[in-house]
Order: C-alpha cells, then sequence, then structure tokens
C-alpha cells in the first residue's frame, strides 16, 4: 500500500516547493564522528533511504491526481526535494560511518519493499483522503526532524535535520493548500478526515520502516525479521521525542482533520498521546535489553 513513510513511528504560502538550502550548503567537512550516537546513526541511515525513495511516491501522485497537471508539478518538485533529503542524510551517514553503502543500501530498499504503482485511485478512497494522509505523513516528518535537531550533538546533522524540518513544514502546507481545493470532490466531512488521519498514524508499524532499517543496517546475509526491525526503528527513533515535538506533530494532524488544537479535549488528547509514546519506548527499550 502507498503509505510514504512516517518516519515517526506512532510535523498557504504562495511557493511552498521553493527550497532554500542545496547539498553545498552543508560543511560537510565539520562533520564531527565522535559526538554521534550509535543508535541515532542507525536511525538516520534508515531515514536516508525513505527519504530517497521519493520517484515511487511522484508516480503514485501523478497517477491519482491524473487530470490536476498544477498539483502534478507541485508533486513533482516535492519528490525532488525529498530525495535531496536522503542525499543529504545518506552521504552524512557515508562520513560518519565509512562502511555504509549509501546507494547499495538505497538500491536493496527499493528492490525489497515497493508500492503498487500502477494504482490509478488513492487507497484513501479519494483525492481529498490521499491529501488527508499526505498532511499527516508530513507531520510526522517535520517533528521527527525536529527532535533529530534538538537532540542531536553532532553540528552538522542538527543542521541538515533543520534544514529539512523547515522543508517538511512547507510540504505540509502545499498539501493542505490543495487539501482544500478536493474537499467538495466529493463532500469530506470531518469525521471522515479524523478517520483517515488516525489509520494514516496508526500505519507507522508498517513494512516501509522496518525494511528500510534492515537494508541501511543489517547484512543482506542475515534474514529480514520484520518484527524485530521495526522495534529496533521505533526505539531509536521515539526515544529523540520530547513533549513540544509530540504537541507539535498533533496540532499539524488536527489542522489536517478540521479540529482545534486548542481545545481542552484535544489538549488532554496530546498529553495522553505523549504519555503513551513515552510508555511504547520505555517497553521497546526492555525488550531489547531483555535479548
Amino acid at each position: 500500500m502507498p503509505k510514504r513513510r512516517r518516519l515517526l513511528p506512532f510535523g498557504v504560502c504562495h511557493h511552498p516547493m521553493k527550497s532554500s538550502w542545496t547539498l553545498d550548503d552543508i560543511p560537510w567537512s565539520d562533520i564531527d564522528p565522535g559526538r554521534v550516537d550509535r543508535e541515532l546513526l542507525q536511525a538516520v541511515k534508515a531515514a536516508a533511504l525513505v527519504e530517497a525513495n521519493s520517484a515511487d511516491y511522484v508516480r503514485y501522485l501523478h497517477n491519482v491526481f491524473a487530470a490536476d497537471e498544477s498539483f502534478k508539478r507541485a508533486a513533482s518538485h516535492w519528490g525532488t526535494e525529498e530525495r535531496q533529503h536522503g542525499d543529504a542524510l545518506g552521504r552524512w551517514a557515508q562520513i560518519v560511518d565509512p562502511s555504509f553503502d549509501y546507494e547499495q543500501c538505497l538500491n536493496q530498499f527499493r528492490a525489497g519493499y515497493q508500492i503498487p504503482l500502477e494504482a490509478e485511485s488513492s487507497v484513501r478512497g479519494s483525492p481529498a483522503g490521499e491529501l488527508v494522509a499526505r498532511c499527516v505523513v508530513e507531520s510526522g516528518t517535520c517533528s521527527f526532524y525536529s527532535a533529530i535537531r534538538d537532540r542531536s550533538d553532532e553540528p552538522v546533522l542538527k543542521r541538515i535535520a533543520g534544514f529539512i524540518a523547515q522543508d517538511e513544514a512547507r510540504h505540509y502546507r502545499l498539501f493542505k493548500t490543495h487539501l482544500q481545493r478536493y474537499l467538495d470532490e466529493p463532500a469530506m466531512g470531518t469525521l471522515q478526515r479524523c478517520r483517515i488521519a488516525f489509520e494514516r498514524v496508526a500505519e507507522t508499524d508498517d513494512d516501509e520502516l522496518a525494511y528500510a532499517y534492515y537494508s541501511a543496517n543489517i547484512a543482506p546475509s542475515t534474514a529480514y525479521d520484520r518484527r524485530d526491525c521495526a522495534r529496533a526503528y521505533a526505539v531509536r527513533s521515539l526515544q529523540l521525542y520530547e513533549f513540544k515535538h509530540v504537541r507539535s506533530a498533533a496540532h499539524m494532524i488536527l489542522g489536517a482533520a478540521d479540529l482545534n488544537p486548542s481545545k481542552r479535549l484535544a489538549k488532554i488528547g496530546i498529553w495522553l498521546g505523549w504519555k503513551a509514546i513515552r510508555w511504547r519506548t520505555w517497553t521497546l527499550r526492555r525488550t531489547a535489553l531483555a535479548h
């Protein structure tokens, strides 16, 4: 099923796709491998593969929105930026760990994890449903890279993550802007938007992240264990989050579902979600130590 990433294992401008940075803006020579946490490195390697696998999703979105030339152009620009994210993270990881072959791992990932490229309609039931799901994805990635920026001790990774977080926030606005155009075709109410958003959040344990972790961090001679790889990625990413990152993602998701995050019930839900993430992080870590 096409569910372009969710690096979160559970974050209207006139030119929303105009990136402000390139790989040349990264001070590669300043990378300090001695300040890199090993588990964070493993999470970044997996994230690089997911980000770089954008071409398939662009093709899928072009099929779903075949008659919408404006959105197709925006999706193509989006895909270019996503590939740049993957290339930046992959290059950083290769410098920190020269044994990591980014392109080889990416080829392995793309060969083993594929979406139905010939789909002609959204798996969410409608173009509007697809755009709600896209908003949820960008909410998660924005908060994920914000968490890396805030928690990493390695200065170049902090810079890269900051750039990517800004891009993902713009991507969220892009998809939400186009969502407004499709809400009446057919009419989509708040309840349906909430259902799609909830389902997309619940899909964060899908095979994409697990296989990306496997492709990036485990020798091909070792058999792929989806459950173990999903757990390994989850514990490495969830431990990065602070409450502010979860709150930011929740606000964006609620906005895509047409709900007010300032309402008391929403605030309680966000707090409970944060507690659930902390509990899951603890249980995953405990399970890992037991093995």
